[in-house]
C-alpha cells in the first residue's frame, strides 16, 4: 500500500462499480473516496472506504453537473482531486463537460468525437469494421421501419437498444435489457412494445451466438493520456445476472488469459488514440473458433473490481497516469494472477453452472482461498454491512430461482 502520494480520490456514481473503485484506491492507497452521484445503492452504505457525500438528482443536467463538481472542489482546496467516473451517464456528462472541469480535477477521459464514436452499438460496430474486428452479424431497425423490418437472419435472434442511457430511461411493459427472440411474433411483440415508450433510438438484431454464459469475456484496459494501454485484464464469464434489467451484466467471473484477444484490443484502442478506462464484452463462436465483439463501454465496467482482485488495481494505472504523470509499460493480467471473483453466493455458481470444464476451475480456486467478494472485504466490516450483505446473497438466490435462462419475450 502506498499511503505518500497526496490527493483525493473523487468517484461518480452510487453503485458496485463505484464501491469497486473505491475499494481499489483504498487497497492500493489507503485512501477513503469522496462520492457524488444522483442516488446511492445498498453496497455503498455505511462504508469505511467511501463516503457520500453528494446526492444530487439532477446531475445529468450539464448546468447542475459542472456548478455540483465546481462547488464541491471548492470545498477542497489545495487537494489534488482524482476523479473517476463509474457508469454510462456519468461518463457521457464528464466528456460533454471536460473542458469545464480540468482546472479543478484530475481524470482521463476521451474526447467528445471518441466518445460519439463508441458510446452506441451501431457506431462502434462501424469502428470495428473499419478496423478489422470480428462481430456478430448485425442488423438494425428503427422507429420509423420497425413495421415492417423482417430480420436477415434465421432464429433465434438477439434483440437489444444501440443507445443504452436512453434505454435505461424508458419504460414500458416486459422490459428487457436485451431479447432472445425465437420467431418474427415474438419480434413485432418486443418492437411494439420498445416503440410505444419513450425510445424512439435504434434497436440492433443480431445473429445469436450458441453457447452459455461461460462462453462470454470481458476486458478492462486502461490506455494513458498518450493513447498506450499500459493495461489489460481478461475475464471468463462463470456466470451472468439474469434478471430482466440485469442481462448482460456480469455476476461471477474468473481470471482468463488470451494473447490473440490481449494484442487485437491492444491494436485497436492505440490504433484510435483511446485514453482512459475500456471495457469490452465477447463471446466465443464454436461455429467458427472466434470470438466476437458485442461492445465497448468507455468506463471501466460493474464488474471491474475482478481486474483489482486479480492484481491489476484500477486506482493505480488512473492515478499513475494523471497524478504522476509516468508512462509505465503494459500490464497483463495472465493465469497467474487467476481468482474467482463474485457477487453472487458461490452455492448459486455451483447450481447454475453446468460446463464441467468451469466447475472444475471453481472448485480449484474456492479450495485454494482464492475467492473475491465485491460487496464484503476486510476491510469494510461492520454489522450493518454483514446486514446487508447476507440480505443481499439472499435477494440473489430468490433471483437466479425466478428468473435463471427466461429472456424471451413472455418468460
Amino acid at each position: 500500500m502506498n499511503t505518500n502520494l497526496q490527493f483525493t480520490p473523487v468517484i461518480l456514481g452510487g453503485d458496485a462499480n463505484a464501491y469497486g473503485m473505491a475499494r481499489s484506491f483504498y487497497e492500493e492507497y489507503g485512501k477513503t473516496s469522496r462520492t457524488i452521484c444522483k442516488g446511492a445503492f445498498h453496497i455503498v452504505q455505511h462504508s469505511k472506504l467511501m463516503s457520500i457525500d453528494v446526492q444530487e438528482p439532477n446531475l445529468e443536467d450539464d448546468e447542475t453537473f459542472v456548478r455540483t463538481l465546481r462547488s464541491f472542489a471548492d470545498k477542497c482546496p489545495g487537494q489534488n482531486l482524482v476523479l473517476a467516473p463509474c457508469g454510462d451517464n456519468y461518463t457521457k456528462m464528464l466528456v460533454r463537460n471536460q473542458d469545464e472541469l480540468r482546472d479543478r480535477f484530475l481524470f482521463s477521459i476521451m474526447s467528445p468525437d471518441q466518445f460519439d464514436l463508441l458510446s452506441t452499438k451501431d457506431r462502434f460496430y462501424d469502428t470495428c469494421l473499419r478496423y478489422g474486428l470480428e462481430f456478430p452479424k448485425t442488423s438494425e431497425v428503427t422507429a420509423e421501419n420497425w413495421r415492417d423490418y423482417k430480420s436477415p437472419f434465421e432464429y433465434p435472434i438477439i434483440v437489444k437498444p444501440a443507445n443504452s442511457v436512453a434505454y435505461w430511461n424508458c419504460e414500458y411493459p416486459g422490459k428487457k435489457k436485451a431479447f432472445v427472440c425465437d420467431s418474427p411474433s415474438e419480434l413485432e411483440q418486443i418492437l411494439t412494445g420498445v416503440y410505444s415508450s419513450s425510445y424512439q433510438d435504434t434497436m440492433i438484431i443480431q445473429d445469436f451466438i450458441p453457447g452459455d454464459d461461460t462462453r462470454m469475456r470481458v476486458m478492462n484496459c486502461y490506455s494513458d493520456r498518450t493513447g498506450r494501454v499500459t493495461m489489460q485484464c481478461l475475464g471468463d464469464v462463470v456466470l451472468e445476472e439474469h434478471t430482466p434489467l440485469g442481462i448482460g451484466s456480469y455476476g461471477a467471473i474468473m481470471t482468463g488469459y488470451n494473447e490473440d484477444i490481449n494484442a487485437r484490443i491492444k491494436g485497436f484502442l492505440e490504433e484510435i488514440g483511446y485514453v482512459g478506462f475500456s471495457n469490452f464484452d465477447l463471446k466465443y463462436d464454436e461455429r467458427d473458433g472466434s470470438f466476437k465483439l458485442f461492445e465497448i463501454n468507455p468506463r471501466q465496467g460493474r464488474s471491474s473490481y475482478f481486474t483489482t482482485a486479480s492484481g491489476k488495481n484500477l486506482a493505480r494505472y488512473l492515478v499513475q497516469d494523471v497524478l504522476e504523470q509516468r508512462n509505465e509499460p503494459l500490464d497483463v493480467a495472465t493465469l497467474d494472477d487467476e481468482v474467482l471473483w463474485t457477487m453472487i453466493p458461490l452455492d448459486v455458481i455451483r447450481t447454475y453452472t453446468s460446463d464441467p470444464v468451469t466447475k472444475e476451475r471453481i472448485e480449484r480456486l474456492i479450495a485454494a482461498g482464492k475467492v473475491k467478494w465485491s460487496y464484503w472485504t476486510k476491510d469494510d466490516k461492520s454489522l450493518l454491512r454483514w446486514i446487508s450483505f447476507q440480505m443481499n446473497q439472499r435477494n440473489y438466490r430468490n433471483q437466479y430461482a425466478q428468473c435463471f435462462n427466461k429472456r424471451h419475450v413472455n418468460d
